[in-house]
């Protein structure tokens, strides 16, 4: 469908335009891009193939594809799926830790990101397909799990599947099965044991034997990018490899800052109400721009995979136009550097230009409402910077091979300098600037293209790229995006160094209402549905009565809604006044008394607990670690109160605001969500909701006084 933009087979409608010339006999090679099955829109539409109305035509064409694709995946996306748009991988990070988003991986989400994404790729827009394959992958892995009872009722057991099906996402997106592996472990997973170890590897080995089968590239292997190249790298090659690692840094740490102010604006401005109108603006400049330069015009992966590509004696690409003095007749695969052509140099300039606008496109394209990827950006404009280096040193050691760093290795007539490896240590280089990973991305890259030689390269630019953007802030753009939304996510890779126990952090303060408790034996129909009507908590602790505060156990505002309803209309005898009963055996009640309602089956009876006095730190690691929603403080197995995952990220935001006064609190741009539950008390039609309420200011006293729970409403 990219291919659509610029013309069209005659022979088979689904070709695209190198697969309709393999079957051309008239095909030479030396036009190997032009034959009769391909037919240009001008030439279809006006029959000229080449002057300036031909050239007129296919702009228009171009433009009108470009934005007809753009139009069709923003309204899918808005009418049936709004949870498909953009990448996915911030949602996904925080699913894993225990958030749940009701419908985000569901059917409609996979069948329209299905769809869009190709219609978005088609579009021409620069985003990638990566990132919005894993969040595929996830969803099918979440249908695929409710299958099986054993995880469709356990959500830790579906985060494991989550974390599995991601990784077969990058599989399948990349070709690189241990990649995808290490991808999961290293960015995606919140907690990542053995066990789910060998079941992603088992996920991401089906999936590439699956992609193996199917053959899409056509080239009998799993990578779009595979290359080879002829000669090794030489030591004094690390000083550039090193620069691009530098330059991925910067390149890294000035998208995440205005991507997340653009996107910020979005939010706040009459703009972000209007998505569809965004996506076809920032879809006609695009395309607008990108027509006339070769390198922008044609499909992002198709340009990386040039920009890969070694020169050798059958390529025929203006990067190759080099002033050629062996023997022609002669083909050999090691060609020695040569002095550039004036192609190279009109390359380089195009080239200079497609990374301005690669650089300034992806920063406003990236989380508009379409499936929007970044990996494929950020390797092109890595790509793109890194065969320009790669001329640059390329032509510098055949013009002063006699300096001392090419004394040695860069002999007359060798071929010393490879540009297609600059481009693709630059490619890892920005990417890793993004996304800040490293183990992950350095197996990716070489799985991606068959360079296992060129992975110290490798290595030295993408820890270059994470140390220079840490220096701008420790934050990918993946958790950067989890901020700017607001979703309550813990990252694992930040360690807790105070000294604060779990009494400081948890709720109610001392200025605050009592906490809302049931007691197990004590309560009416009546006095928990006023209960639920009257709060917006998503859970209540149970105890055994007012008097002696002990804990039996916890019970979730939806089973309890779900638990009464179903027990007013299918048991007789329910009443308001009905006694309702958590415990084991139901206590005596006088004969004149309705028929109690026994709902110890919704019980949890062993909600997770810490004391009092259990300090932060270890707080935090379980939270982590275990994917845990709220955890109840005890004191000798009396309630004393609760800490939720939102009151850890507050507490750590006051903390942080002692060190850094400057910095915004996590809560100021969060996602805004309607209540979770109606008037009534019954769930609304989407609950999957969170309620982020603001930083209670604590008071400042040294010591505070542990108070028993004297109500049971608020």
């Amino acid at each position: 469908m990219t291919d659509l933009k610029e013309g069209i087979c005659l022979s088979a409608l689904w070709f695209n335009h190198e697969q309709c010339c393999w079957a051309s006999n008239e095909t030479t090679f030396e036009e190997r891009d032009k034959c009769p099955l391909w037919k240009t829109w001008a030439e279809l539409i006006i029959g000229q193939a080449e002057g300036p109305g031909s050239y007129i035509m296919n702009y228009i064409m171009y433009i009108f594809w470009a934005l007809s694709f753009a139009f069709l995946a923003v309204s899918l996306v808005k009418v049936f799926a709004p949870y498909a748009c953009g990448s996915g991988i911030p949602e996904i990070k925080t699913i894993l830790s225990g958030f749940i988003i009701r419908g985000y991986l569901g059917k409609w989400t996979l069948l329209i990101k299905t769809v869009t994404l190709v219609l978005a790729v088609a579009s021409g827009l620069s985003l990638g397909k990566e990132g919005p394959l894993v969040h595929v992958a996830c969803c099918c892995g979440n249908i695929f799990s409710y299958l099986f009872p054993k995880y469709s009722t356990n959500e830790a057991k579906k985060r494991e599947v989550l974390s599995a099906a991601s990784a077969a996402g990058v599989s399948v997106a990349f070709g690189a099965p241990i990649g995808g592996v290490l991808f999961s472990l290293e960015e995606v997973s919140y907690y990542f044991p053995l066990k789910t170890l060998w079941r992603s590897f088992f996920a991401a080995l089906v999936a590439a034997f699956v992609l193996r089968s199917i053959n899409p590239f056509g080239n009998s292997r799993l990578v779009l990018f595979y290359v080879e190249y002829h000669t090794p790298w030489y030591l004094f090659e690390l000083l550039p490899f090193i620069l691009l690692g530098v330059f991925g840094g910067l390149w890294g740490a000035f998208f995440i800052r205005a991507n997340i102010a653009w996107c910020r604006r979005r939010k706040s401005t009459k703009f972000g109400k209007y998505p569809v109108l965004e996506v076809i603006i920032v879809a006609a400049i695009t395309a607008v721009i990108a027509f006339p330069n070769p390198y922008t015009r044609v499909n992002t992966s198709e340009l990386i995979k040039e920009l890969f590509t070694d020169c050798g004696p059958l390529e025929s690409s203006s990067l190759c136009d080099y002033r050629n003095d062996m023997n022609v007749s002669k083909i050999v695969d090691d060609i020695p550097d040569r002095p550039a052509g004036t192609g190279v140099y009109s390359a380089i300039w195009q080239l200079c230009l497609a990374l301005i606008f690669k650089i300034i496109m992806t920063v406003f394209t990236f989380g508009i409402k379409v499936p929007s990827g970044l990996f494929i950006p950020s390797m092109a404009i890595g790509a793109i910077a890194g065969r320009i280096v790669g001329i640059a040193v390329e032509q510098l050691a055949y013009y002063h091979h006699d300096w001392f760093i090419f004394k040695e290795w860069c002999e007359v007539g060798a071929d010393c300098i490879t540009p297609g490896l600059y481009a693709m240590v630059g490619a890892a280089a920005c990417l890793g600037g993004v996304t800040r990973m490293t183990v992950s991305l350095v197996v990716i890259v070489f799985e991606l293209t068959g360079g296992l030689e060129y992975i110290v390269p490798l290595m030295a630019a993408v820890m270059t790229s994470k140390w220079v953007g840490d220096a701008f802030g420790r934050e990918g753009i993946y958790e950067a995006h989890i901020r700017l939304n607001g979703y309550p996510f813990l990252d694992a890779k930040e360690e807790f160094t105070h000294t604060t126990l779990a009494a400081d952090v948890m709720r109610p303060r001392r200025s605050d209402p009592p906490l809302a408790v049931l007691t197990q034996d004590n309560m009416t129909v009546d006095d928990i549905e006023n209960l639920i009507n009257e709060t917006s908590f998503n859970g209540f602790p149970v105890i055994m009565s007012k008097e002696s505060q002990r804990l039996v156990g916890f019970a979730l505002r939806r089973d309890l809604t779900i638990a009464i309803e179903s027990a007013r209309k299918k048991q007789e005898g329910i009443v308001g006044s009905s006694r309702v009963c958590f415990a084991q055996h139901t206590p005596s009640l006088p004969a004149e008394s309705p028929r109690p309602l026994k709902l110890r089956s919704i019980l949890d009876m062993s909600p997770f607990t810490v004391t009092d006095h259990t300090p932060m730190e270890i707080v935090v690691d379980i939270f982590r670690k275990l994917g845990l929603r709220q955890c109840l403080v005890t004191h000798n197995g009396i309630v004393l109160g609760i800490i939720t995952k939102k009151n850890i990220l507050e507490h750590l935001e006051q903390l942080k605001q002692h060190v850094e006064p400057l910095a915004p609190p996590w809560h100021h741009n969060k996602k805004r969500y309607p209540p979770s539950y109606g008037p009534n008390g019954k769930p609304r039609s989407r609950f999957n909701n969170v309620q982020l309420n603001s930083v209670t200011e604590e008071r400042g006293e040294s010591e505070e006084e542990v108070h028993l729970l004297n109500s049971t409403t608020l």
